[in-house]
């Protein structure tokens, strides 16, 4: 299942009325709803036109046609690919490699069609130009964070990885115009991060959350929600293609900043990696 249309499945018990109708008409006939017009559709779920762009919206698309838009490309890929596998009792390990190259392929096409360049961009130039970084994350997302936080040290950038929720409320306290507070939450609905979020949005701070596709509260405290695909499910795959996928827009994220603003990055990294090597020579004789 498309991941837009996976999300629709989850939320649907919990959307308003009018709003789960339209859900439920897209659920019954997704391959229809890119030919249709907003005034068809409304006419289908007995709705409005009013409604359907309010229900767009808060899937976090920027109304109907980038919705349709979005669910077409997703459609078009998804008959092409098969499912998440979960782990099996008693598998070989040569299935298990392959099961596991699946999944991380098949997670970093799904995030990768869910991007919003837009909204890509508007963070890239922020994380740029912030005068100090925040990254929180608890549990499986603080490694997440963890890993920014290397690469934005290596560029020189001032920045902090909290996992800690007593620190990481602390922190937001201090911030304000000018700084920029990012998130990682898979589920979107982790609550010390989400209270450290909005901490940090209320000092003044610009705020980002990386959480999976769907309507949850961590996206919607955030000035700029970005989002990975949300279709692994199930208990037993340990968080593997939900942190790949997140690592994923992680490391777009670091790239484009060092491609937007090269000549002030590329020598802080370039002198950074210099400065690492020497020190392991000098150490441990470059082991």
């Amino acid at each position: 299942m498309a991941a837009i249309l996976h999300a629709l499945q989850q939320e649907l018990n919990e959307l308003p009325s009018q709003e789960r109708r339209i859900a439920e008409v897209i659920l019954q006939s997704p391959s229809d709803i890119p030919g249709w017009t907003i005034n068809h559709l409304a006419q289908q779920s007995g709705t409005s036109a009013a409604t359907v762009t309010r229900f767009c919206k808060s899937f976090h698309f920027k109304g109907f046609p980038d919705f349709k838009m979005k669910l077409a490309a997703e459609l078009s890929h998804s008959t092409n690919e098969t499912a998440y596998q979960d782990i099996v009792a008693g598998n070989p390990l040569s299935k298990i490699v392959e099961a596991i190259e699946a999944n991380h392929i098949a997670s970093i096409a799904d995030t990768t069609r869910l991007l919003d360049l837009g909204r890509l961009e508007h963070a890239v130039q922020l994380l740029c130009h912030a005068r100090r970084i925040d990254l929180y994350g608890v549990a499986t997302s603080s490694i997440v964070t963890q890993d920014f936080y290397q690469k934005l040290v290596r560029i020189g950038k001032s920045c902090t990885a909290f996992s800690d929720s007593h620190m990481q409320i602390t922190s937001a306290s201090s911030l304000g115009e000018g700084d920029v507070a990012m998130a990682v939450s898979y589920s979107g609905e982790t609550p010390e991060t989400i209270d450290a979020l909005h901490c940090a949005k209320h000092a003044g701070a610009s705020t980002i959350s990386l959480t999976s596709y769907g309507n949850n509260k961590l996206a919607a405290v955030s000035d700029i929600p970005l989002f990975t695909s949300s279709l692994e499910e199930g208990m037993r795959r340990g968080d593997m293609a939900s942190r790949i996928a997140l690592l994923h827009v992680v490391d777009i994220l670091f790239t484009g900043m060092v491609s937007a603003d090269f000549d002030r990055f590329i020598p802080k990294l370039e002198q950074s990696y210099h400065n690492v090597q020497s020190y392991r020579v000098q150490h441990n004789g470059g082991a």
